[in-house]
């Protein structure tokens, strides 16, 4: 279920995404090939931000972290967590539900590989800010890797130099705001590298889970 406002299917707003789109469109007329929308809870108190769609997968499926490995993580620790309800088939339609807890992308569209640029970045900035603003019980986010990280914190006003991204880190944002947790992306080149192991990844989104569902 998407919760926020997302961009339009034919989103003009960065040429060179628009282009690749279109391409993909051709090549893939199979795929979703249009931006991605939020899924999750609407009254999610966590939201996990990640990059951006894989040309396979939330390109693919047109749902964030769906038909890749990255997904294969996230969702299974997802459900270890508590945090999913179902069973995760790497398809849009399998049913899965998130529970408390939603998930988006700082950036909506396919990039040409894996890599937007900065000016995309800022450009899709404001559709991260109306998902922030579209959750009323929102109170931690984890960021993805160093690019969720930064758009997150530009998203809600605050200084990126106070924040410095590392694995592990939680950050305190100020009061009001959600609080902030990172973690290196949970992607198949970080896991096969060693650079991110599911252990650490799992000790983080706990870390995020009981820091969103803590008592006040």
């Amino acid at each position: 279920m998407a919760f926020d406002v997302s961009p339009p299917r034919d989103c003009p707003l960065c040429p060179r995404l628009a282009g690749f789109r279109a391409d993909n469109r051709a090549r893939f007329p199979e795929f979703a090939n249009a931006p991605v929308e939020s899924f999750g809870d609407p009254q999610a108190r966590l939201l996990i931000v990640g990059l951006a769609p894989g040309l396979k997968g939330a390109n693919r499926t047109g749902r964030p972290f769906t038909g890749d490995y990255a997904g294969d993580l996230l969702y299974a620790t997802l459900g270890e967590l508590g945090l999913a309800r179902g069973t995760y088939e790497r398809r849009p339609d399998d049913g899965l539900a998130l529970e408390g807890c939603a998930i988006v992308n700082a950036v909506r569209c396919v990039p040409p590989g894996n890599k937007p640029t900065p000016a995309e970045i800022t450009q899709c900035r404001a559709f991260l800010r109306q998902t922030l603003d579209c959750l009323p019980q929102l109170r931690t986010l984890v960021a993805l890797g160093r690019i969720a990280h930064e758009s997150v914190l530009r998203a809600l006003g605050a200084r990126v130099a106070a924040h410095p991204f590392a694995h592990g880190a939680d950050h305190t944002l100020g009061q009001g705001a959600p609080k902030l947790f990172d973690s290196y992306h949970c992607s198949r080149y970080n896991t096969n590298t060693g650079v991110l192991t599911p252990k650490m990844f799992r000790e983080v989104l706990r870390a995020a889970r009981d820091s969103a569902f803590a008592e006040d």
